[in-house]
């Protein structure tokens, strides 16, 4: 450790930076706050907030990364902290996180395993690139430090960090689903991932099936044991779902080790969500929202981005058959898919987007009218403020993924329609289908069960919205973002200014 380095007690290992990094007009370098509805960016760097010290690990791209060291910047919002940031060049990231990560455990995790292409694969490269992260937590803590690894980006982090540095706490927050043990079982690196993850302290997941399936790997891929099930918390529904669990694995033991298992799901920030509904830049989207779209007309809000698990494609098709059968609501109802564009030019997103631009087209060509365009399409990031505009306006919000972790959009469009009606159509096939007890469930795989749902919903009395939409309010506001971080750190009481 050299003289520049060390002393954090608190890093957490993320892909992502605290804040955006821009330009003022003279050239010179500013941070921008990542305005996201979801609060986990914000959340995480408030973790820092009235303490002494501590890291936040991420990585950037430069030309000649062997010619550049780590870049060691002192924050100061919220409180005084050190962004480190690891330099690599356009193939270690091509590899690290296009290649190896998005072709090989991207489909793995969310189970479709005829979309996995381990041929392009470098591990030496993921490898390496995970090892540079270790080391720069090994390097920036100090004794007994807490170190929080982030997502699957990092799968080998914790294995590298407790071979240097036995005296710290590691904690692992998994984002995606984790699959079933036979899916899992398809990763050729399998043994080396469940064994890095099972040198950590605490290993996180959104809900109970994802922690079972972890559970089950772990025993049978690598024979660790595992602890008795308890029932699971309160703020999860057992039974009914395509992911419902009624008990879980509460640690399992290796190597002399025990590693807790938590299943948390990430929550949102709806005070700031419901505050920021009522103000004056929210008002002025949603008058243009009212004018240019609605136009005295149902809205359907669908908000996702551009990829094959997230089943745009299904619930377009979904939509097309409506028009179909309900011709009275040719002029009547309106379709807003915003599903933000792929930015990693792989061939597969290249091509989903295409075959969402084909759908969509056919159906404005089919049954638009003079004064009627039956779906708005907008592959653009669409801004905070106006994000929660659409919610406010949406009579239903349609989130039908064929496999996602949590699904924020759930949660946000529940907290922004607080003591107000609307319609949560969700697939049973995302986290929050377990959290949003209220929520008309769906199977995006089933024709049927697509049209039964949006019908419901288009359908439902004002009341029964009322009554649901109570539920879901009330469950994301019981469980924030915040109450999330404290659950997954509870073990591990951060140190804080004298």
């Amino acid at each position: 450790m050299d003289e520049n380095e060390g002393g954090s007690s608190f890093i957490i290992l993320y892909h992502r930076t605290p804040f955006d990094e821009g330009k003022d007009e003279s050239g010179n370098r500013i941070w921008i706050d990542q305005k996201s509805p979801n609060g986990i960016i914000p959340t995480l760097r408030n973790l820092f907030r009235g303490s002494t010290d501590g890291t936040w690990i991420a990585w950037r791209r430069v030309d000649n990364p062997e010619q550049v060291e780590d870049e060691r910047i002192k924050m100061e919002n919220p409180s005084h902290f050190t962004l480190r940031r690891i330099p690599l060049h356009d193939k270690q990231i091509s590899s690290f996180y296009h290649v190896t990560s998005k072709e090989s455990f991207w489909p793995i995790l969310h189970t479709f395993p005829t979309h996995f292409n381990v041929n392009n694969s470098d591990w030496s490269i993921f490898e390496e690139v995970n090892q540079r992260f270790a080391d720069a937590a090994c390097r920036e803590a100090s004794h007994g430090a807490i170190v929080w690894v982030h997502d699957y980006n990092l799968w080998l982090a914790p294995g590298f960090i407790r071979a240097q540095r036995p005296d710290l706490k590691i904690a692992f927050f998994h984002h995606t689903p984790f699959p079933s043990n036979d899916v899992f079982a398809i990763l050729p690196w399998r043994e080396q991932i469940l064994e890095s993850l099972l040198c950590c302290d605490v290993v996180g997941f959104h809900i109970p099936r994802y922690t079972e399936n972890f559970a089950r790997a772990a025993s049978t891929l690598i024979g660790c044991e595992r602890g008795p099930k308890r029932p699971v918390d309160s703020k999860f529904i057992t039974v009914g779902t395509a992911l419902s669990e009624a008990t879980v694995t509460d640690w399992l033991q290796h190597n002399g080790r025990r590693i807790q298992l938590l299943s948390s799901p990430v929550g949102t920030s709806p005070d700031v969500i419901q505050q920021l509904s009522w103000s004056a830049p929210v008002e002025n989207y949603g008058e243009l929202i009212i004018q240019d779209t609605k136009k005295g007309r149902k809205l359907i809000l669908s908000a996702s981005r551009v990829d094959y698990t997230k089943g745009n494609e299904e619930l377009l098709l979904a939509f097309e058959r409506l028009l179909e059968r309900r011709s009275d609501l040719h002029g009547e109802v309106v379709l807003m898919l915003a599903c933000v564009a792929a930015t990693s030019g792989m061939k597969i997103y290249e091509d989903t987007q295409r075959s969402i631009e084909e759908i969509a087209g056919r159906i404005n060509g089919r049954f638009s009218q003079i004064d009627w365009v039956p779906i708005r399409f907008s592959t653009r990031r669409i801004p905070y403020e106006e994000m929660i505009a659409w919610f406010g306006h949406a009579d239903v919000c349609w989130i039908t993924p064929l496999r996602d972790g949590l699904n924020l959009v759930a949660k946000e469009y529940a907290a922004a329609r607080k003591h107000r009606g609307g319609v949560l159509v969700l697939s049973e096939f995302t986290g929050a289908s377990v959290v949003l007890e209220g929520a008309v469930l769906t199977n995006p795989y089933s024709n049927r069960r697509m049209d039964d749902a949006i019908e419901s919903a288009l359908a439902m009395s004002e009341e029964e919205q009322r009554e649901r939409m109570g539920r879901m309010t009330d469950a994301v506001e019981r469980y924030t973002v915040k109450d999330w971080a404290d659950e997954q750190l509870a073990g591990f009481p951060l140190p804080v200014a004298p």
